[in-house]
């Protein structure tokens, strides 16, 4: 009981996640439930969301047609045959699909307190999925890393849990990638592959710092896929990137380059502060135009005092 308070009230730790700590974020998932409608979340959305997104729905059996049966669910195959009007009839499924997308790109290997963003991610992303799993659902996973990436069809089963967080603790391992040229799933990769893997009525969780977000060229696939599913966006960032250095000059790399950054001068300082304000800001508009859920979090935040308000309540 002490370890589990100890996991919940402290933010992650290090550069890179080790296999025991998201282990134990098992026990934190059992109070939360992903399908819960809380308010915070709703307004997060800036409306109330509806229900159900996509059918969520099994096909059962087709009927003739009646009066007042939802038209787009005729069979038009079964109608041109017999010449009657016929519908589909469909129950609803038991488990429901979760996918959790996970960036571990370079653009997330970087922290100046706690833990890098991509140690965040990952923690965060397996909490997700253990909750996933206590809720009876089918858990999938698309882990994007920087040369690579892993994609995971939903399954109901603890084995296809410890599948996700072995490819995800893989690919962080493999942070920072030195190599010239990525081969792994770009932002705009990663959501034609959600699109193509999701079915209908799916929760889909998109984890990342959206360090690549561009509004004209995203914005379409993320609203696609809100109107099919339950989508959830979470925006990792750390406090460095909100707020400039102190005054001086630094260096940095990224892993192939060396920059450089006169934080001394009140032009470059202003400019620092609005490049990511400007970004957090277009995530922002574009996710209430689309009534899509926007979690933002830091990486010096606990995972469950950002989860716990949202998914807090129980089945």
């Amino acid at each position: 009981m002490m370890r589990t308070q100890a996991i919940s009230s402290r933010a992650p730790q290090g550069a890179h996640c080790h296999l025991d700590a998201l282990l134990a974020t098992r026990y934190l998932a059992r109070n939360l439930n992903l399908h819960a409608r809380s308010p915070a979340l709703a307004l997060l959305a800036g409306q109330q969301s509806s229900s159900r997104r996509g059918r969520g729905l099994d096909f059962d059996e087709v009927r003739k047609y009646y009066p007042g049966d939802d038209v787009r669910s005729i069979d038009w195959r079964v109608t041109a045959r017999t010449g009657d009007a016929h519908t589909k009839l469909f129950k609803e499924e038991r488990e429901r699909p979760v996918l959790i997308a996970v960036d571990q790109r370079n653009s997330l290997f970087f922290g100046s307190q706690t833990c890098m963003k991509s140690v965040w991610a990952a923690e965060f992303s397996a909490t997700i999925a253990w909750a996933a799993l206590e809720n009876g659902d089918r858990i999938g996973g698309l882990i994007a890393g920087q040369a690579e990436h892993c994609e995971l069809r939903p399954k109901a089963s603890r084995s296809s849990v410890l599948h996700f967080l072995q490819s995800l603790l893989a690919l962080n391992q493999a942070l920072p990638d030195q190599s010239k040229k990525s081969t792994g799933l770009d932002f705009t990769e990663q959501l034609l592959a959600l699109r193509r893997i999701s079915r209908p009525g799916t929760h889909i969780f998109i984890i990342s710092d959206f360090a690549d977000y561009a509004s004209q060229q995203h914005l379409p696939h993320l609203s696609y896929l809100a109107r099919h599913n339950r989508l959830t966006l979470c925006m990792i960032s750390d406090p460095m990137e909100a707020v400039a250095p102190p005054p001086g000059y630094y260096q940095f790399t990224d892993g192939d380059t060396i920059a450089g950054l006169d934080t001394g001068s009140a032009p470059v300082r202003e400019a620092y502060v609005q490049a990511f304000q400007n970004r957090l800001d277009t995530l922002r508009t574009d996710c209430l135009k689309t009534a899509i859920p926007l979690i933002e979090a830091k990486t010096t935040d606990a995972v469950m005092a950002v989860l716990q308000p949202l998914f807090g309540a129980r089945r």
